[in-house]
């Protein structure tokens, strides 16, 4: 990695009810936030995971620690901040910056939680290359793979703090069970009989993962599943690349009139009229040609 800041923008195209990972970046020579700059307020979700150095990171919620390598700093849309080491030093830090209502949905819950910004997660090395895997992404231009960073971000962030520690009480370990369980039913929607597979990966029977994610979630693993297959079946329809056939398909329902049952069940249309309205709106592609709404 050469020794400048390195940027990147990852996700032009915006899941409408998902979300995206809008920049990355790795900064090596971050330098003291001016003494005379007021705190800043983001607009999106930000992760930032340090590498080397140490400072202190201050919020408009009255927060005021030191950090140093190996801690992760999660940043909040509506919560000014700052951080950076003190005048005349530098540290090195990768960033993942990230917005989107399934992230909403994780701060309505706790499980990205505000009043505990800071943990520390090692070790570095390890935690790096993780990192590193998801800042240096190739630029997505498609809903599925834009859908697919998403799920690895999920992922590594219940990952992240699922092993780390806290700078008090933290979230509990419900809701870091529950980060990890959403994300990996959300890596593989294509393939609807692979929820005892995420039990096991959880380390429980499939009965003991239905009570609990049931318990902690208020819906069933599969019911979940089937809203996020629901989601994805929207992304590919807006895209216009795809027939509700090679959709349904894909998606894994047994056939077209499967899916398009399904669909009209929870999203409240049948595929056809979806796609009709989305294009007519400017943000579908008809029949199959994509149209995306001017940005």
């Amino acid at each position: 990695m050469s020794a400048g800041p390195q940027v990147r923008f990852p996700h032009p195209l915006l899941l409408p009810r998902i979300g995206r990972i809008s920049m990355t970046g790795r900064v090596p020579r971050t330098k003291a936030w001016p003494a005379d700059q007021p705190l800043r307020t983001l607009g999106s979700y930000a992760v930032v995971y340090l590498l080397a150095g140490e400072g202190r990171y201050v919020d408009g919620a009255g927060r005021n620690r030191h950090v140093g390598t190996g801690d992760l700093i999660l940043l909040f849309p509506d919560l000014p901040h700052r951080y950076g080491p003190p005048p005349g030093e530098f540290w090195d830090h990768l960033y993942v910056v990230f917005d989107g209502p399934v992230f909403d949905l994780w701060r309505s819950t706790g499980l990205l939680d505000e009043n505990h910004p800071v943990r520390h997660v090692a070790p570095v090395e390890h935690w790096m290359r993780r990192f590193a895997e998801l800042v240096f992404l190739d630029e997505a231009t498609t809903p599925g793979t834009v859908l697919q960073d998403i799920a690895r971000l999920q992922l590594l962030i219940a990952d992240a703090l699922a092993a780390s520690t806290a700078d008090g009480p933290g979230s509990t370990d419900d809701q870091l069970w529950l980060a990890r369980a959403t994300a990996l039913l959300a890596s593989d929607l294509g393939n609807p009989d692979s929820l005892p597979d995420v039990a096991a990966t959880l380390g429980l029977s499939y009965d003991g993962f239905r009570k609990r994610f049931r318990r902690l979630a208020g819906v069933t693993p599969a019911r979940y599943r089937s809203q996020r297959r629901l989601d994805r079946a929207c992304e590919l329809i807006i895209a216009g690349d795809q027939t509700d056939r090679e959709i349904a398909a894909r998606l894994g329902f047994a056939s077209e009139s499967h899916f398009s049952h399904r669909f009209r069940q929870l999203i409240g249309s049948s595929p056809r009229e979806f796609r009709a309205a989305a294009a007519a709106s400017g943000i579908g592609g008809g029949d199959r040609t994509v149209r995306r709404r001017p940005r």
